[in-house]
């Protein structure tokens, strides 16, 4: 293998937040390999099959590749036995790339110290409906049960291999010193869904509604968003997403009467930006360690109410960009809700906000970053 830079991305299996950041860092550093432990062509973005992936021996279970949770076992064994001649390695991790070994020098930019591992409950509480997620979850928990212990001390160190740890947010900085006791700087992802790109009208569709964009899992809190939607009687609401509990929202949804809720299901970039220009507000319910979409829908003009929580706390500005919440209570979201749709928005602080987490000074720091480890002997 050719020496230099090499990136590694935990997973490219969905359509999630890391994986349009691990884009934006292929982007960077064009003409790097980028290691992954599996790889879903169908499930990821597009734009993944410009990477050059380097997905291990375990993509060849496609069974692995619909279901990466089913792999959980074997993704430390099969991280830890690849070794790369490179001189840096950029890790985009929330719990596996940052386990790569070989590079002279790595770097990790970091999601969140692995969820299963550190933050079980909330990573499994009732994430997957229905009798096949009932034996995912059963799986699942057993794995962790057994391997939890191992898998710490497998993880801990390779994050005290690392040469430097970034974190995407202050709340996972904090995370980051309580669990590896190590100190690392913070670097906002940038909002990778621009205005720049082709727009799409979604038919059947009208101006002035509430947008909610997220996977549909349990844990993302949809049907505490539909339900304060229900209350608040006004704007429709569009729910943007796929996943495991997509059929209890739609069924949820199909019971309120003071609302018209739009299960959109999986749409494309063109037809998200149309989405994210014509909306009156975008909902955020669940607890993100970074959180792009309200980024994602000020570059659009669009305000933000969101869980005051996690990651939103760095990406939001009160009053300015967006409103929060407090609780998942319905009449808290309902208030915040009719707040944010009460509020004279300047379009142009909200533009300007979004843009001044862009890709470019996202991609400097770490060509920055990346240059000061090549300099280090």
């Amino acid at each position: 293998m050719t020496k230099g830079v090499v990136l590694a991305h935990d997973y490219a299996t969905q359509r999630g937040g890391a994986e349009r950041v691990a884009l934006v860092m292929a982007e960077a550093f064009p003409g790097s390999p980028m290691f992954t432990t599996l790889y879903d062509r169908t499930g990821t973005y597009p734009e993944f099959d410009q990477v050059l992936l380097r997905p291990s021996r375990l993509n060849q279970v496609p069974l692995f590749r619909r279901h990466h949770r089913l792999a959980l076992p074997f993704l430390a064994p099969a991280v830890s036995s690849h070794r790369m001649d490179a001189d840096v390695l950029l890790a985009s991790s929330s719990g596996w790339a940052h386990g790569y070994r070989g590079a002279r020098r790595t770097v990790v930019y970091c999601y969140t110290p692995a969820r299963w591992l550190y933050f079980k409950d909330r990573y499994l509480s009732g994430r997957s409906p229905g009798v096949q997620g009932w034996a995912k979850d059963v799986l699942a928990r057993t794995s962790l049960g057994v391997l939890g212990p191992p898998l710490r001390r497998w993880d801990r160190r390779a994050a005290h291999r690392a040469d430097k740890y970034m974190a995407c947010s202050t709340v996972v900085r904090t995370a980051i010193e309580r669990e590896y006791g190590l100190d690392a700087e913070v670097l906002a992802p940038p909002p990778a869904m621009t205005p720049l790109g082709g727009v799409r009208e979604v038919p059947d569709v009208t101006a002035g509604y509430l947008l909610c964009v997220a996977r549909l899992m349990p844990y993302k809190n949809v049907d505490n968003v539909i339900e304060a939607a229900d209350r608040l009687g006004g704007p429709e609401l569009v729910v943007v997403g796929d996943g495991p509990d997509r059929a209890r929202l739609a069924e949820l949804a199909s019971r309120k009467k003071n609302a018209r809720v739009h299960m959109l299901g999986r749409v494309d970039d063109d037809e998200l930006r149309w989405l994210y220009r014509h909306a009156s507000a975008l909902v955020a319910a669940s607890y993100e360690d970074f959180g792009l979409s309200p980024l994602e829908a000020n570059a659009f003009g669009c305000p933000a109410v969101a869980l005051r929580d996690g990651g939103f706390l760095d990406s939001i500005r009160e009053g300015v960009t967006g409103v929060y919440f407090d609780t998942l209570d319905t009449e808290d979201i309902v208030a915040a809700m009719d707040e944010a749709l009460r509020h004279d928005w300047d379009r142009r602080a909200l533009v300007a906000h979004a843009e001044s987490y862009g890709s470019v000074r996202f991609q400097r720091r770490l060509r920055e970053v990346v240059t000061e480890q090549l300099l280090r002997e």
